[in-house]
């Protein structure tokens, strides 16, 4: 790392990236980490830049930006879908952090972009890291997480249309933690095994926990998102108590929830070693089954603990050697539709979004079309 003019420099392969205000505060310390400056972040992404480019590579990303750092109380802006708001009025809000799909201005030209199509038809250009430096790049820009597409941008345009990738996201939800999601993920290790499928693991850098699977990108994203169902389905039948795939809040209980919806086109989480906007700089890490067991708090895993670890072993090595068959798991799906995010337009077989609490069956239609009050 070289200094000139007010600004660090960083060799990141054959790469140099400017990080202005390299002193700037990002995360302000914790009883497990020191306080956190911009330079540190680009530091930590250029150390776990070749792991992380396994997952990420090639991937459309939306970029979770917070240009000023992150402090207790801060909130993200209101979400941006299809480049429009998802709440209006009351609702939205401006935000300490916001999301932003399409590329920064000022981008260098080694930083790439994928032309994705949103839900509603409409397209843009978003980062499609093919090299450790865009990562860092999209540090120096205040990105703190990564959100990558279920895809890999391919030689023509078709590619993207087709996930090779399955996300099983179990949410604590109600009065359950970190140990709820750890029993489930097991129960799910467990079911795939039976399958003859591979699921690869990773905190999410929160309260959860977040499963993988390599598919055959010969799927819609909608079979995915069945198949995701499918999986919470016998996930909950085998443990009614333990785990949900029910969509409305008021029905979900004291259990972990499956987010099917997260397989949708242009639904991410974020990616394997992204740094999380949480106190102590934590991030969503790539963990072994046997590091589970014995993981209790997911703050543990953090800026510091991380790279230390990302040298010593990569749990996700191997990932792509084998892409499943999306068939035996779109098998378990029992074929009843459930609902979609509310930014979606309305989908075939989709019930009404109403919550169950307020629908009155003689308001709505066999199609879900409201007829009266």
């Amino acid at each position: 790392m070289a200094k000139r003019d007010d600004a660090a420099y960083l060799s990141v392969g054959e790469r140099e990236v400017r990080i202005s205000s390299p002193g700037r505060v990002i995360y302000e310390a914790t009883e497990r980490t020191p306080e956190v400056t911009k330079l540190m972040v680009a530091e930590y992404y250029a150390t776990v830049g070749d792991p992380m480019m396994r997952s990420i590579g090639l991937r459309p990303c939306a970029l979770e930006r917070w240009p000023d750092g992150w402090r207790e109380g801060m909130q993200l802006a209101t979400p941006i879908r299809d480049g429009r708001p998802e709440y209006h009025g009351p609702k939205a809000t401006a935000g300490d952090g916001f999301f932003q799909k399409v590329l920064p201005k000022g981008a260098p030209d080694y930083v790439e972009t994928a032309h994705v199509t949103f839900p509603s038809g409409r397209t843009q250009d978003e980062l499609c890291p093919t090299e450790p430096a865009a990562l860092v790049w999209a540090a120096q820009m205040g990105t703190l997480t990564f959100h990558p597409w279920p895809v890999r941008r391919g030689p023509d345009a078709a590619s993207l249309d087709h996930p090779d990738e399955l996300r099983l996201d179990f949410d604590p939800y109600g009065a359950t933690g970190f140990a709820d999601a750890k029993r489930v993920a097991v129960a799910a290790r467990e079911l795939l095994a039976e399958l003859g499928v591979t699921g690869y693991l990773k905190t999410s850098g929160n309260r959860g926990l977040h499963l993988y699977v390599r598919i055959e990108p010969a799927h819609s994203f909608e079979d995915v998102r069945h198949a995701a169902i499918g999986i919470g389905q016998e996930l909950s039948r085998r443990d009614p108590d333990g785990v949900t795939v029910n969509w409305w809040k008021e029905e979900r209980g004291d259990r972990i929830f499956i987010d099917f919806n997260q397989n949708n086109r242009d639904r991410t989480i974020a990616s394997a070693y992204s740094l999380r906007a949480k106190s102590g700089a934590p991030v969503s890490t790539p963990i072994t089954w046997d590091e589970l067991e014995s993981l209790a708090d997911p703050k543990e895993l953090n800026l510091v603990t991380v790279p230390p670890l990302v040298s010593e072993r990569d749990p996700w090595q191997g990932m792509d050697d084998v892409h499943h068959d999306l068939e035996p798991l779109m098998a378990l799906w029992d074929g009843v539709e459930t609902n979609f995010p509310p930014d979606y337009p309305k989908m075939p077989g989709e019930p009404p979004r109403v919550q169950p609490s307020k629908k009155r069956a003689d308001h709505w239609d066999d199609e879900g079309n409201r007829i009266g009050t």
